[in-house]
């Protein structure tokens, strides 16, 4: 096997995953799949009871993993660790102002505790849905490990989503809690997400708020919404942290719901395990970033997406990691405040998306790099396809050309990375993910629709409220296996580049958006009869929306932006649209989007139009496109 990168570098020879045990895991994984995962989830957990069964299914696609097994996700992210590792740090956070606190593992496992015995007195009881609306902060983190303590259920929105956005989930869910903050930062400005979750409660029914004062300004007593009940988050302070209210979980007790956009209108809420998820967020974050004890691990991502879920909090606190975050944005203070933390904390891993990779190329022509990056010795890349020329910046920028570079594919759906390059293993392929790993079995059908063959543990186990959905989304095909909705490409060397979605998702900036959802939205703008949203590559993005909607003149652009953002959120805004009078479509009704997404790129339509109800419709919206540019 060749490559431009090779495997063999100083940074592999210790890997926790190296060429002889990858063989022998591999070679295990051959002969006794099942038996293979059972062995790694009784070696990685703690088990409160041992399971009895490895995997079952009764009913496809319907699987259960270590039937009979309790455990708990937060024990094993912290009692587990307290042995070994209770005054190393946990959690070293840097907010807006620059200002660090330091959570030491037994510090995080008081206010963990102290937390869920406040979220019990409460009255919050298993299998409770709690929606968390927070800024990246400890807080957050206390919150989520707390609510798995005790058997709830948590539902992150990230910040970023509007009052409509977060009431639809907070419904789906039927949760009466939310737990807020008065006002997150970003960029030096205030936004009031306590402000936010008011509105949101005009168009769901949660009866609880409880609500961190994250500006010190906050009185809550002064607030009143008929029917809603304020509780100050700071309260948690005063709980007894030596009384430990942890509730024992069946392995399939769920641990959380995230929604990620689907081919329809509607978001999906995924289901995820409690033992599957943690076991296969324990070892993937192991293997992948090869941690060791004294890396200091940053993961750039928002608590909102499963990159956060997985490889911020519950990844790294599993493995006893010390997890650096930072509250704001990659250019604030300045566009090289990144560089700046990575130098000053000695960052030892960095993991971030390929749209800020590309981000930070730009400003570097403006902007030199002059920092010590040295502390630097694995950097990871998440949420799309990285282009070769962002990966080569990244590794001889940023890594000094020293630092291997894991480009990893997985899903909100997988909860965990199932194909990357590892180090000390694979040879580095730029545009390439990588192999799929250790006990992940992956293919490609003759249309290039990307598989994965065998059962795994940290698979989402349904869509809330609608496993109908669930069975026809992905595995309502004739592999009887899981359909990841990517095409790919696989080479004679396994290794599986990634060509973009199959369904009607767009992935901008690493955050899926259906095009569904985003119709759904501009038609509600006044006078729009008709839209249809594409996308078109980009060069900072990775992707960009392009909407073309039909109205009787009288709709502006502004309009249908502030709708999108009421509805969805400011970072789903379009990069343009064009207002028009007709859509291409087939004799049937059906839009034909490949021709929008040819004018969307400047060219003319190419291909097939003869099924085209009226083909001067492709004249006027080039005519439109060329009046609004």
């Amino acid at each position: 096997m060749t490559g431009i990168y090779p495997k063999i570098n100083p940074q592999s020879i210790n890997a926790n995953l190296g060429l002889k045990q990858h063989f022998d895991l591999t070679k295990s994984f051959e002969n006794d799949h099942f038996g293979t995962w059972s062995k790694l989830a009784r070696e990685e957990l703690f088990w409160h009871k041992d399971f009895e069964t490895c995997f079952s299914q009764k009913e496809y696609p319907f699987f259960s993993w270590f039937e009979g097994g309790k455990t708990n996700i937060s024990y094993n992210c912290l009692d587990k660790n307290l042995e070994k590792n209770s005054q190393k740090t946990a959690i070293q956070f840097i907010n807006s102002n620059q200002e660090e606190t330091n959570l030491s593992y037994r510090e995080l496992h008081q206010r963990v505790i102290q937390f869920s015995n406040y979220l019990k007195k409460l009255g919050i009881k298993k299998r409770d849905f709690i929606c968390l609306y927070m800024p990246l902060s400890c807080e957050a983190v206390i919150a989520m490990l707390a609510i798995v303590r005790i058997g709830a259920i948590h539902n992150i929105v990230f910040a970023g989503f509007s009052a409509t956005a977060l009431a639809e989930r907070i419904r789906d869910t039927k949760s009466d809690w939310v737990i807020t903050a008065d006002l997150a930062y970003r960029k030096g400005k205030e936004l009031s997400l306590l402000e936010t979750c008011l509105e949101a409660r005009d168009e769901s029914d949660f009866k609880n708020i409880i609500v961190y004062n994250r500006s010190g300004n906050c009185e809550i007593s002064s607030l009143e919404k008929s029917g809603l009940k304020f509780y100050k988050f700071e309260n948690y302070l005063s709980e007894d942290f030596t009384k430990d209210s942890i509730e024992w979980l069946d392995a399939e007790d769920p641990s959380f719901v995230l929604y990620t956009s689907g081919s329809t209108g509607k978001p999906k809420g995924l289901v995820h395990s409690t033992g599957g998820y943690s076991l296969w967020a324990k070892l993937s974050t192991r293997w992948v970033f090869d941690l060791k004890e004294n890396d200091k691990y940053w993961c750039t991502a928002d608590i909102g997406w499963i990159t956060g879920h997985t490889y911020l909090v519950y990844g790294p606190l599993l493995n006893g990691a010390t997890c650096f975050f930072y509250e704001d944005a990659p250019d604030f203070p300045n566009k090289n405040i990144f560089w700046q933390l990575i130098e000053k904390y000695k960052i030892t891993i960095f993991y971030t998306a390929p749209t800020a990779i590309r981000t930070f190329m730009q400003w570097q022509k403006d902007h030199p790099i002059t920092q010590d990056l040295s502390s630097l010795r694995l950097l990871g890349s998440v949420g799309e396809p990285i282009n070769p020329k962002a990966w080569k910046w990244f590794y001889e920028v940023i890594g000094n050309s020293r630092c291997p570079i894991v480009d990893t594919w997985w899903q909100t759906e997988t909860g965990g990375i199932m194909i990357t390059s590892l180090i000390g293993v694979d040879d580095m392929k730029p545009g390439k993910a990588g192999r799929a790993l250790p006990g992940i079995e992956v293919f490609t059908d003759t249309d290039n629709k990307l598989y994965i063959k065998k059962p795994f543990p940290s698979l989402a186990r349904t869509i809330n409220g609608n496993p109908a959905r669930y069975l026809n989304a992905y595995w309502n095909n004739e592999h009887k296996a899981y359909l990841a909705g990517d095409s790919a490409l696989i080479d004679e060397d396994g290794y599986v580049e990634l060509q973009g979605r199959i369904d009607d998702v767009i992935n901008v900036s690493g955050h899926r958006l259906g095009t569904a959802e985003i119709e759904s939205s501009i038609i509600k703008a006044p006078h729009v009869s008709e839209a249809a949203v594409v996308s078109i590559p980009h060069e900072i993005k990775g992707e960009t929306i392009i909407v073309f909607a039909v109205t009787n003149g009288a709709t502006t652009k502004d309009e249908i932006n502030e709708q999108i953002k009421d509805d969805i959120g400011s970072f789903a805004k379009p990069e343009e649209i064009f207002l028009c009078k007709a859509l291409p479509k087939t004799r049937s009704g059906k839009i034909m989007r490949r021709l929008l997404k040819d004018i969307g790129l400047r060219k003319f339509p190419e291909g097939d139009i003869s099924t085209l109800e009226d083909s001067k419709v492709i004249e006027a919206l080039i005519e439109v496109v060329k009046q609004q540019l």
